[in-house]
């Protein structure tokens, strides 16, 4: 007798399907580095909150576990500043950098399971089971020197660097079995373009989402504009959404109009929460920020003008994720 092989299949929901089942506009997570700080992480680090990958995982589950408590639809992986050239620069081999990359993904799926295993037994769940994203962040985030928000490289800096630099870790990622790839704070249209051509020529077909920053409420931190940005991402069908991350969240509104105006594609925002970092100082500096309250008054006006995922970055925490999916979800139970 031959013994087949069981397959075992698994039904992922798409990004599509998530927004849709989440009533129009679906909640994500926020500040990862903010909340591994209040529970006392050192994270004053080259490598930043991927520090903890190696020193504190079971933080890392617990800061996702708390986002997802506080209603949050997708939660992103700590693996932002996780680069293999960083883990080298700190004594890693390729291969101990490549399993911490994959671990990121892990301790991030690992949360939502145990977190949709629990809500699954509440006799009252009529929720979306959580999508996992895997975090990219630009090429400005691992050089720590906040390039991210400047835009500027260096004219030794082209399309063929920037693909080279984030080809070994996407495909490392991707091996990891995230729901999402979600390309964090890109600055300038060239990295744009190299997140785009890479996700073709390595084949990618989970859904990404990619997102600019911008310095004011304009441009790219470029100084490009983001019609230049936005028209080469439209001519991808594996980018799923653009959007804005780590911007001012009193940018949010006008970028989100004229992002409706640039695309097709779904409108992710999570800003931070106004608090403005220097990036060679290494410290935020004081601004006009935005309570949680202010996060749940905006996030419906958000949701209304046609951005379609929102949540938090920098300086922003599980209260106020919970504010922001308080306000999403009650609309979604309106109109049930």
């Amino acid at each position: 007798m031959v013994l087949q092989k069981k397959t075992i299949s698994f039904v992922n929901t798409s990004l599509e399907e998530l927004v849709e089942k989440a009533g129009g506009c679906a909640v994500l997570d926020g500040g990862f580095a903010t909340q591994l700080e209040k529970h006392g992480a050192a994270i004053n680090d080259p490598l930043w909150s991927a520090v903890c990958l190696i020193k504190e995982p079971e933080l890392i589950k617990r800061v996702h576990m708390e986002y997802l408590e506080a209603g949050a639809d997708i939660i992103v992986s700590s693996s932002y500043q996780a680069t293999l050239p960083g883990f080298q620069s700190r004594g890693l081999s390729l291969e101990e950098g490549e399993s911490l990359l994959k671990k990121s993904v892990k301790l991030a799926v690992e949360s939502r399971d145990k977190f949709w295993e629990a809500e699954k037994r509440n006799p009252g769940c009529n929720g979306n089971r959580p999508l996992v994203a895997a975090s990219i962040g630009s090429y400005g985030a691992y050089l720590a020197d906040g390039s991210e928000y400047s835009g500027y490289y260096g004219p030794d800096v082209n399309i063929g660097k920037l693909k080279d630099f984030h080809r070994r870790r996407l495909q490392v990622l991707v091996e990891a079995g995230p729901d999402l790839l979600a390309f964090e704070t890109i600055p300038n249209k060239l990295e744009a373009q190299a997140c785009v051509e890479l996700l073709e020529e390595e084949n990618v077909n989970i859904p990404s989402w990619i997102c600019f920053t911008s310095v004011d409420g304009e441009n790219a931190p470029s100084g490009e504009s983001f019609q230049e940005c936005l028209d080469v991402i439209n001519k991808s069908n594996k980018v799923k959404a653009v959007g804005i991350n780590c911007a001012p969240p009193h940018f949010i509104e006008s970028l989100i109009c004229k992002f409706k105006g640039l695309t097709g594609k779904l409108i992710v925002v999570y800003p931070n929460s106004g608090e403005i970092w220097d990036g060679k100082a290494k410290k935020w500096l004081p601004s006009t920020c935005f309570d949680d309250h202010t996060f749940e008054l905006t996030a419906s006006r958000w949701r209304d003008l046609g951005a379609s995922l929102i949540g938090g970055c920098c300086r922003t925490t599980p209260s106020t994720v919970e504010a922001i999916s308080r306000v999403l979800k009650n609309r979604k139970q309106l109109l049930a």
